[in-house]
């Protein structure tokens, strides 16, 4: 059964109130389209949790800081809704840019902290879009669960912020990466790549495993970090951005693994710009 696509958010707050009349939990899955298998698990999740499943669908602008990137990133929604029938989703919401962002828009919600560094350092402004945009959609659905994958693990940690700080009463899930068979994470940037960059690819995901098992085991971080940047531009990556092991809560740095941590890198294959992290916990955690 294909979802109901909505507009607008008058559209969309109407049937929210519906289903709240009638005593329901409603679950909400923040995309930007292009949906994989990745995605999808987020809606078995948010299914899993609520007798009402809401999946948005909305390229947000200000969270890219790259015009080219903005208008390459691709726009799948009749093939978006397919994938979404066979889960029965409720409604694939799908507003305008005008919709979202009106005539005389003016504000933005800005998280610090978390969203410093990594991501953050490499793509200004990307995080301060990124919260602003879901703001809206938790409020705009008013859901009582909101799940987002640890694939992009700062983002999940920004989310996770700005709803306790703006007391949004929404649960905020976090979903295991899903990942191809030769464990590369699911992102709708993949086909970008060229076949050979499609091979050298799973390489970011090798490394990550093969750090965060050195680093359980209670080797020093700085080694077995620049050890792994040289290993990615070994196997092909043109430039690594980052390779960092940062703690799993404040995404504070870490020199020696303690407690729960966050193994995290971002590197370019061409024009193709790769995100993946791993848990790291201590030997016996």
């Amino acid at each position: 059964m294909s979802p109901s696509i909505l507009r607008t958010v008058a559209e969309l707050r109407e049937r929210v109130r519906t289903w709240r009349c009638a005593g329901e939990r409603v679950a909400v899955v923040p995309t930007m389209g292009a949906l994989h298998e990745g995605h999808l698990s987020l809606v078995e999740a948010a299914k899993a949790r609520a007798e009402r499943v809401i999946v948005t669908l909305f390229v947000n602008p200000k969270q890219f800081n790259n015009a080219s990137d903005l208008a390459t990133y691709p726009r799948t929604e009749a093939d978006d809704a397919a994938k979404l029938a066979p889960l029965a989703v409720d409604v694939l919401f799908a507003p305008a840019v005008e919709e979202m962002y009106g005539s005389g828009f003016s504000t933005t919600v800005s998280v610090t902290g978390v969203s410093d560094g990594l991501c953050g350092a490499h793509r200004p402004g990307h995080f301060d879009g990124v919260a602003t945009v879901v703001s809206k959609l938790l409020l705009q659905s008013e859901a009582d669960i909101a799940c987002f994958g640890e694939k992009d693990f700062q983002q999940l940690l920004v989310v996770r912020r700005l709803a306790a700080d703006l007391n949004i009463p929404v649960e905020i899930v976090g979903c295991p990466t899903v990942r191809e068979a030769d464990r590369l994470a699911l992102s709708s940037r993949n086909v970008r790549l060229t076949p050979e960059e499609r091979r050298v690819a799973p390489a970011i995901a090798r490394i990550l495993f093969d750090s965060a098992e050195r680093l359980a085991a209670g080797t020093e971080a700085g080694p077995v970090l620049e050890q792994a940047r040289r290993e990615l531009e070994t196997a092909g990556f043109d430039r690594v951005e980052y390779f960092e092991l940062r703690d799993a809560e404040t995404l504070a740095p870490v020199a020696k693994v303690g407690s729960a941590a966050r193994l995290l890198a971002a590197a370019w294959l061409g024009n193709t710009r790769l995100i993946d992290n791993v848990p790291v916990l201590p030997s016996g955690g």
